[in-house]
């Protein structure tokens, strides 16, 4: 007869000692502690001559201004700040990082790196960038049953890439800054890694996770449900909490009982008004507008902007049939509503799908006297782009309700009127309605407002325009030092 008990005994005797070997490994493997005591000094042999010239860039005029007789400056602020998404298109998150750096902290951004990120972070000796490896291309998918497939393998690819760079790649830190969404793992992966780590997590609200995976699925799916649950559960163990709106700070109080502090987005210093002439160099420039430039400056074509991640939360077919209608009218009345530049910035999975759309109008000849082109530009470039515009367009619809575009802020902060999505609840936090943008709720209130704004000359677009330049004068830093920048217990004061 077969030894049934001796076998199992067996089984059972080495699956102990694998397991407890295992374990074993995990326990002494775990990522290094956050030394209390801690931080980083540094000597002015860490910054290169490229660096000494570009003082304020590179961090060295902060060194200097605060290194001690013996050469050295003591850095106690020390944040991974962590973003499971594209770094070169979470500006808010660049803008964080720059910002601790300035005011005398060290910071690791943590990401995928898709694009180029921001100049400053590439200059500046207080910034280092660590990429996270991402999910293999050939596996994604914009299929709904696949994608309940490869979710969970997705997930799991997400945990190992993301605990492997907060815990191993990088140096334990004081601060965790970590951008929701996405929550699923980012929230639970970081918590664990604080937790050994000792770090304080602060969990910076740009909108909900559930609500956007609800737009895929619906409100009422299993998975929603449970990432709505999952998302108020981890939110509980962080030290802190921003939240980008007035109305988002409010919903997370009464929902999960999180006590946030409100931080408003705004415009970073390169989003400036621009001078006659600073326009004029811009759309002689740019390859999207140098052939319309003598049209855009006589005023006989407006030039509009548009920036997208090309996702599903931005129907951009809203915009296109707006066109084609406005495109109509003014192949009627030629003589009362100009042409257009119609430019769409930025990157997404739907791209090429709506490029697809844009050929197919042109190719049916519904879009007369006006041009769609989709860009993808510099940071620098792209501020002077709004800066040269006559309307900002944002089809941000929010899946929350309570989040609003950081492309709005930028559109402000050059003095761009802006005409946007507006059924949700945040919009007038940004949007002072007929004073300095208009809302919209269907293609057919859009087509209204362009004729409406185009038809007079350009006069109601130049009230809009002095409303928007109102909005200039707060920047990211006058937000962000007495809220973040107190948190961190930065050198506010001066740099």
């Amino acid at each position: 007869m077969f030894p049934w008990p001796e076998t199992w005994l067996e089984v059972c005797l080495t699956s102990a000692v694998v397991l407890t070997t295992a374990f074993s490994i995990f326990l002494f493997t775990l990522p290094s502690e956050y030394n209390a005591f801690g931080g980083s000094e540094i000597t002015e042999a860490y910054f290169t001559n490229e660096d000494r010239k570009n003082e304020e860039r590179s961090g060295f005029g902060y060194f200097k201004k605060h290194s001690k007789p013996d050469g050295k400056c003591w850095y106690d602020a020390t944040v991974q700040v962590v973003v499971l998404g594209d770094i070169g298109r979470s500006p808010r998150m660049q803008y964080h990082a720059m910002s601790i750096a300035t005011y005398g902290g060290k910071v690791n951004i943590v990401g995928y790196v898709d694009s180029d990120v921001h100049p400053d972070i590439q200059a500046h000796r207080m910034i280092e960038v660590t990429p996270i490896v991402p999910f293999p291309k050939r596996l994604q998918t914009g299929n709904k049953v696949l994608f309940l497939l490869i979710a969970p393998f997705k997930v799991l690819w997400q945990i190992w890439s993301l605990y492997h760079a907060l815990g191993y790649r990088t140096e334990a830190s004081k601060w965790m800054l970590v951008q929701n969404p996405p929550s699923i793992p980012t929230l639970a992966v970081a918590q664990f890694v604080c937790f050994v780590r000792h770090t304080r997590l602060v969990i910076d609200w740009h909108n909900f996770g559930y609500s956007i995976l609800a737009m895929r699925l619906g409100p009422q799916h299993p998975l929603v449900r449970l990432a709505e649950w999952y998302e108020g559960f981890c939110s509980r163990g962080a030290s802190a909490h921003f939240a980008v709106t007035d109305a988002m700070t409010r919903v997370l109080g009464d929902k999960w009982a999180v006590k946030a502090a409100p931080l408003h987005d705004r415009p970073p210093k390169q989003f400036q008004p621009l001078t006659k002439k600073q326009r004029s160099t811009l759309l002689r420039k740019l390859t999207e507008t140098a052939t319309y430039a003598d049209r855009l400056e006589a005023g006989t074509w407006k030039l509009l902007v548009s920036s997208t991640s090309w996702t599903a939360d931005e129907d951009f077919s809203l915009l296109l049939e707006s066109l084609v209608s406005y495109s109509a009218a003014a192949a009627k009345n030629s003589s009362s509503l100009p042409g257009a530049l119609v430019i769409i910035t930025g990157k997404g999975p739907l791209k090429e799908y709506y490029s697809e759309r844009i050929r197919q109008l042109n190719k049916q000849e519904k879009l007369p006297n006006l041009v769609i082109t989709t860009a993808w530009l510099s940071t620098d470039d792209y501020a002077s782009l709004l800066g040269s515009a006559d309307i900002g367009i944002s089809l941000h619809t929010s899946s929350s309700g309570v989040d609003l575009p950081m492309k709005v802020v930028d559109m402000l902060g050059t003095g761009l009127p802006v005409l946007g999505w507006s059924k949700f609840e945040a919009w007038p936090e940004l949007i002072r309605e007929g004073v300095n943008g208009c809302g919209f709720e269907s293609e057919e209130d859009l087509t209204t407002l362009l004729k409406d704004l185009f038809s007079d000359g350009g006069k109601r677009i130049q009230e809009l325009r002095q409303g928007a330049l109102k909005d200039c004068d707060r920047r990211w830093d006058d937000e962000w030092l007495p809220v973040a920048g107190q948190l961190f217990q930065l050198k506010t004061s001066e740099k």
